[in-house]
């Protein structure tokens, strides 16, 4: 195992493994496309929820400003219209109301207003106000926590420091002392999309809670420990049940009301703004411009039911890395091809993708689209490298093939996917031929070497075109010797035939060769052998030195039978291949002779072709 890891296969593993390493625990160059699929699937999740009917937006949309600027003015309006909203909603005894309007500054020009707001206010402990925690860097700037702090309903910690500031947006303070207040900053990711909500904010050792886990606090929920969660959307933007303020405001100014008096009743009123206008939107996963009022909704919605979005533990994404590339690497390092190892990871992606569907499903933010990409990566990598093998492998196969059989029956053998390097020695039946040169010694002394050499390699070329144009394959050549054999590496179940045909054409061959040499050299001739039986077949040698022949019996057999052609025949072959031949030639049987490392005698045939 250790070792394999030190392979290309495994060396590619270590190098993608250490990519994954540095993406999880660094900079995270692939979060923004892990963000992005699921958002999409969380949209898919979201689109099938449904929000808390409880919660009921007031809404102070396009229609309400249109309606109330007559009355009103251009937004935003005098405080004693949402005081008197909030009376007449609270008659109704709502379980919260909250306001997504920061009343930041008194009005100078209507204290009195100001005044009424916060007499409603005091005198109704189910009203939240918000506020913002702005972001500054210079040291000594906002207010005092130690002074003001607890009377805000902040929380020290053990490490909240005597001269605590904090910079904020409050409420004017005859709203802000009645403690109600949260925070409601919301802070896109670094792709500009929001998806979590604080709990709480902290400021030098002091926590700051936000508006929903203030008022899911009031309303006897308890906020997880946590300083944030994930949001879990209840349907796409805009779901949450909405009332134009207008109405409201008009139905309250009537001397008979139309809208049903008990409309709020054990409801949680949330009171603000998805006016475009009003500039209160954000990105969300559900939305590009979703109303912040509808993301409190949906935070304070998560914490009632506690169903907001847990993040999986942090080392399970790099443990489903880890598994998927020690699997990819197996398979490669297996020599399983890249094309069943690719069908398997295609069929394995969907299966992740939907694991992180039904885990959204259940409350579960599992982030496995990093995992699957490393995944490809490797798989591209190492298919990559596998491919490059296999052409090095096939262009060797050729090579060694191309020794010993015709370039047509090695591009069939390598297209098929065999390998020179993957032949085992097998058992198999094959029908071999040797041939030897006649008269030889004669022709060595009537010509220097260099021109015996040039001689036999134009005979051995002719024969050698002959033996690959009727299948055969090319053993070896034995000094003047040839010896070829059918039936391996390619079955050839007309083996016996092939063979004869061949000596056949071998002997014509000779002719033509004679033809060419003369005269003074018509003392050239050859003998032929051939026999069909069981023989073993593979690369046989050395380490160094490995050479694809063919042992056994059968090739002993036919090296003897060409012996016994001197004076007889020119061809000669055994009675188990003239048997295969079946009609194909025409025999005449030579009889019985005694050969060499034989008790019995052999029965020897001389094919010629059908006479027509």
């Amino acid at each position: 195992m250790e070792r394999g890891w030190r392979e290309p296969f495994g060396l590619i593993a270590v190098a993608v493994l250490l990519l994954a390493v540095l993406e999880f625990a660094g900079p995270g160059l692939l979060r923004h496309l892990e963000y992005g699929f699921n958002d999409l699937l969380l949209r898919s999740q979201a689109a099938q929820r449904q929000p808390d009917g409880d919660i009921v937006l007031l809404d102070i949309d396009e229609s309400s400003l249109a309606r109330m600027a007559p009355e009103q003015g251009r937004y935003p309006w005098a405080r004693s219209v949402h005081a008197e909203v909030v009376e007449w909603i609270a008659r109704q005894r709502p379980k919260a109301i909250i306001f997504d309007i920061l009343f930041s500054d008194p009005d100078p020009l209507r204290p009195d207003d100001d005044n009424y707001l916060a007499e409603v206010a005091a005198s109704h402990d189910n009203l939240y106000l918000p506020l913002v925690k702005l972001h500054t860097d210079q040291p000594g700037i906002g207010l005092p926590l130690a002074e003001f702090g607890r009377a805000l309903g902040f929380i020290p910690t053990g490490t909240a420091e005597p001269d605590a500031r904090a910079a904020l947006l409050l409420p004017y303070m005859a709203l802000a002392l009645d403690g109600r207040l949260g925070v409601i900053n919301f802070e896109e990711q670094s792709d500009g999309v929001g998806r979590h909500y604080p709990l709480y904010l902290e400021a030098d050792g002091w926590r700051l809670p936000s508006l929903p886990a203030q008022v899911a606090s009031g309303l006897g929920h308890t906020p997880p420990p946590q300083p944030r969660i994930r949001l879990n959307w209840q349907g796409p933007a805009m779901s949450y049940p909405r009332v134009s303020y207008a109405d409201i405001y008009e139905d309250l100014s009537r001397r008979e009301p139309q809208r049903p008096a008990d409309e709020f009743r054990d409801r949680i009123v949330l009171i603000g703004s998805t006016a475009t206008a009003q500039h209160d939107l954000r990105t969300t996963p559900v939305g590009s411009l979703q109303p912040a009022l509808e993301i409190i909704a949906t935070a304070l919605d998560n914490l009632r039911h506690d169903d907001y979005l847990r993040d999986v533990p942090a080392w399970l994404p790099p443990l489903v890395t880890l598994l998927l590339i020690s699997s990819l690497w197996f398979a490669f390092r297996r020599g399983i091809g890249a094309l069943p190892i690719g069908t398997a990871l295609l069929l394995t992606t969907p299966l992740l993708f939907a694991l992180a569907y039904l885990a959204l499903g259940r409350g579960w933010w599992l982030p496995l689209l990093t995992p699957v990409l490393f995944a490809w990566s490797y798989y591209a990598l190492a298919a990559l490298y596998a491919y490059r093998q296999a052409q090095q492998e096939r262009q060797r196969s050729v090579q060694i093939f191309s020794r010993f059989l015709d370039p047509r029956v090695v591009q069939d053998l390598v297209s098929h996917g065999d390998s020179a390097l993957n032949i085992k020695p097998q058992s198999r039946q094959i029908t071999v031929l040797f041939s030897d040169i006649r008269g030889f010694t004669t022709l060595s002394e009537r010509h220097s070497a260099e021109e015996i050499v040039e001689l036999l390699n134009d005979y051995f070329s002719r024969q050698v075109q002959v033996i690959f144009a009727h299948g055969g394959t090319m053993d070896k050549f034995i000094g003047d010797a040839i010896m070829a054999f059918w039936g391996a590496p390619v079955d050839d179940v007309n083996q016996a035939h092939h063979a004869v045909a061949a000596a056949l054409e071998m002997a014509d061959t000779l002719r033509q060769f004679k033809h060419d040499l003369g005269a003074a050299d018509e003392n050239f001739d050859v003998g032929i052998g051939i026999h069909t039986g069981p023989g073993v077949v593979g690369f046989i040698g050395s380490e160094n030195r490995l050479d694809y022949t063919a042992i056994g019996d059968t090739v002993n057999l036919a090296s003897r039978i060409e012996g016994q052609t001197k004076g007889v025949a020119r061809i000669l072959v055994s009675a188990e291949t003239r048997a295969l031949c079946d009609t194909a030639f025409d025999f005449v049987d030579h009889g019985f002779y005694k050969v060499k490392g034989r008790s019995a005698e052999v029965r020897l045939y001389e094919p010629r072709r059908k006479s027509p």
